[in-house]
């Protein structure tokens, strides 16, 4: 673990090295150009890479503790799929001492996050996406260590929990850090530690796409963090990458390459299990805060709590052993003929006991991930559907293995609100692409079930709701405004001013605002070519903002009560759709005064063609309005010679 700190105090600390090539990367704007994909092909590098190496480090320390808690301790090793070990059942030798040793991996765990970083506490996905929304990204460096051995510890001494919630923290607040050193401004700060989310979260799961989608999609119910995908998609490769070649490439479920959706008429089975993972994917939600809230209110030390909570783990351990651990073996053992060797009252008990004991060893104030286990329970769903179904529903494929895929990606796509990064995780999971129709129709279902409410209470509903986006969305024109426009110049250009923050004058003014809140200040020094020019402070920011609004608004005001100015958009069926402006036969008193086309302004002309998607600003007489819009209207069909 020191040699991990020390490895990533090193890599953070070559500012110098850095900030030089981001600073002479070529040009460009946007999150698709030149300037944007160079920076982030070196930052989603090394992001990537430390990722890998704190998952593979967390990975070693999850099978030494496992192997010294349950296997020294108790006598007994949880099965492991097949990408990771071997799915064999096993007696406990020394059941008594079970629930001793989850209750002492409870407090161990306990004692090391309350004394060395208290937000390490709880499943950790929760805190990065809380980070990004509230605090500009920014998480302590000393998280990443004090995560990796607290959830060791919980999961190698029998606590329900995942591992994506740690990676995922881990190599996010590496990326924090490293943020912080090489002076990015916050909206890339929080792009960085999404890479971060992405990249440990792809590398634990060997699943780099839907590591990289779920780095972008966590974040919201109903939105996605666009900008940061391509981040992600690096960060996560490079991490998968560095994970596979010291762990292996293997799909933690092996590969499934035999499954298929091969009869259409069970799509209404998938339809059902998708309802029925909607509908427990709440009552996990609502199980894991129950007891969240019930521990909270517990007048106990913090370190104690997640001791009870292991104890009470370990009693339902005795009884199902499923519960205990990440659980992916049983989820192997039931794709396999050998869940035909369960007894049906453990596959139909076993998803409300990981439901409980997640929420125990989490909910306690453990630490560890929700993710896992809300897998197995869907999985285990899908299986306990078709014991239920085998000789009695017509089409039924000859294993469970299709329907516990579906099931983990409907339950788990549902309640976390990342439908499409969950399908992808699990398909790369199991190595198989062909399930992903019923899938679509399961995780929709469930999705639709669960509504609003999710398993990450940091999530919001858009970007419009997160602080983070607050003066972007709230002043869409200062984005096309730029520091030059607003800034007061010096009357020696080059005079030495004592102030830290400098901007340039091309910057727009919604990132210039942001960057001033952030360093708490209330103005900055504008540089160009590394020569003082101006200041700019938020009230001239504001002041700009208002007089351009201004101008704008008494543009259209002054216009005559005979004369309207009309957006329109050329539909794809339109009258003048193919035709140029000159044969458009728009009426005589309209002009187009004004053309976009792909986001990109165009000045028109006679010749110039109009296609379906063209955005046209058109200046005339109110009463051909009408008119207007029925020539460019989408739905608009010019009937055929003798057609109907």
């Amino acid at each position: 673990m020191l040699g991990f700190g020390k490895l990533m105090r090193g890599f953070v600390d070559r500012k110098e090295r850095l900030a030089p090539s981001i600073a002479s990367l070529p040009g460009g704007s946007g999150f698709e150009s030149t300037r944007y994909l160079a920076r982030w092909l070196i930052l989603g590098s090394v992001i990537g890479l430390v990722a890998g190496l704190g998952a593979v480090a967390f990975d070693r320390a999850i099978v030494w503790s496992t192997q010294f808690f349950l296997g020294e301790l108790v006598g007994y090793m949880p099965p492991a799929p097949v990408g990771e070990g071997e799915s064999i059942r096993r007696a406990f030798e020394r059941a008594w001492a079970l629930p001793l040793v989850t209750g002492l991996g409870g407090l161990v765990s306990g004692i090391i996050v309350s004394r060395l970083a208290p937000e390490a506490e709880g499943h950790g996905t929760d805190a990065a996406i809380e980070a990004l929304h509230y605090r500009s990204g920014r998480l302590r460096f000393r998280v990443a260590p004090v995560k990796l051995a607290a959830s060791a510890i919980t999961i190698g001494s029998g606590g329900s929990a995942g591992r994506e919630g740690p990676t995922a923290q881990i190599s996010a607040s590496f990326a924090s850090t490293l943020s912080d050193r090489i002076g990015l401004d916050p909206q890339n700060r929080r792009i960085a530690v999404s890479a971060g989310m992405a990249a440990g979260i792809g590398a634990i799961f060997r699943a780099p796409l839907g590591g990289a989608l779920m780095g972008a999609e966590i974040l919201y119910i109903h939105d996605l963090e666009v900008e940061a995908i391509i981040p992600c998609l690096i960060a996560s490769i490079v991490s998968f990458s560095v994970f596979g070649t010291m762990e292996g490439f293997d799909p933690i479920f092996g590969a499934q390459p035999n499954l298929g959706f091969e009869h259409p008429g069970t799509i209404a089975y998938y339809a059902i299990l998708g309802a029925i993972c909607g509908l427990v994917g709440l009552l996990y939600a609502r199980s894991f805060y129950g007891v969240s809230s019930a521990f909270h209110r517990m007048r106990l030390p913090m370190w104690l709590k997640p001791a009870i909570g292991g104890l009470m783990v370990g009693c339902i351990g005795l009884i199902i052993p499923g519960a205990l651990g990440s659980g992916y073996g049983w989820i192997q053992i039931g794709m396999s003929a050998e869940v035909m060797s369960l007894p049906l009252w453990t596959i139909m008990l076993l998803p409300f006991a990981k439901i409980l004991s997640t929420s125990l060893s989490i909910g306690s104030g453990g630490s560890g991930g929700i993710f896992g286990p809300g897998m197995v329970i869907g999985g285990m769903l899908g299986i306990a559907f078709w014991r239920l179904g085998d000789g009695v529903l017509p089409g039924l494929p000859e294993t469970a293995a299709p329907f516990a895929i579906v099931g983990m990606m409907a339950l788990f796509g549902g309640i976390a609100h990342a439908p499409l990064a969950v399908m992808l995780m699990v398909a790369e999971m199991t190595g198989n692409l062909t399930l992903l129709a019923p899938a679509m129709v399961a995780v929709a279902i469930s999705t639709a079930l669960v509504g609003d409410n999710s398993i990450y209470r940091s999530q919001l509903p858009t970007r419009a709701d997160s602080p983070a986006y607050r003066v972007r969305l709230s002043f869409p024109l200062l984005s096309s405004l730029h520091v030059r426009d607003a800034m007061r110049a010096l009357r020696t250009p080059g005079q030495e001013i004592d102030d830290t923050l400098r901007l340039s004058p091309n910057l727009p003014l919604d990132e210039a605002i942001e960057q001033i809140s952030e360093a708490e200040r209330s103005h900055a020094v504008v540089v160009e070519a590394n020569t003082p020019v101006g200041t700019v402070s938020i009230r001239d920011i504001l002041t700009t903002y208002r007089a351009t609004l201004a101008r704008s608004v008494r543009r259209s005001q002054a216009l005559s009560p005979d004369t309207t100015l009309i957006e329109l958009q050329i539909g794809p069926y339109a009258a003048v759709a193919g035709h140029t402006l000159s044969d458009a036969s728009l009426p005589g008193r309209a002009l187009v005064v004004g053309m976009t086309r792909d986001g990109q302004a165009i000045f028109p002309q006679a010749s110039t063609q109009l296609k379906a998607g063209d955005m046209l600003m058109v200046m005339g007489d109110p009463a051909v309005e009408r008119e207007l819009h029925e020539l460019c209207d989408s739905d608009h069909r010019q009937a055929s010679p003798g057609g109907p």
